[in-house]
């Protein structure tokens, strides 16, 4: 009974990580494109809208956890759906 085309809108702060609370799982169901400055990014794993950052992975760095270490980007962040 649900329009499988309706697509959730996204919020001003997402994470990818499951832990985290700003993670929406529905928003997950559709593939999410992010721009910092113009720049086309694929590598985000969390964003904020309304403070203009992105955190994208460290390429070498790990945590205590093995989890990469994230680099926090500033700019101009825009989300939209593909």
């Amino acid at each position: 009974m649900s329009d499988t085309d309706s697509k959730p809108t996204l919020p001003d702060r997402l994470a990818g990580n499951p832990r985290s609370p700003h993670y929406v799982e529905a928003c997950f169901e559709h593939e999410i494109g992010i721009r910092l400055n113009g720049k086309e990014r694929t590598n985000v794993e969390e964003y904020c809208i309304s403070e203009g950052w992105v955190k994208v992975p460290s390429p070498k760095a790990l945590d205590r956890r093995g989890q990469p270490m994230l680099i926090t980007l500033k700019g101009t962040v825009e989300a939209y759906y593909k």
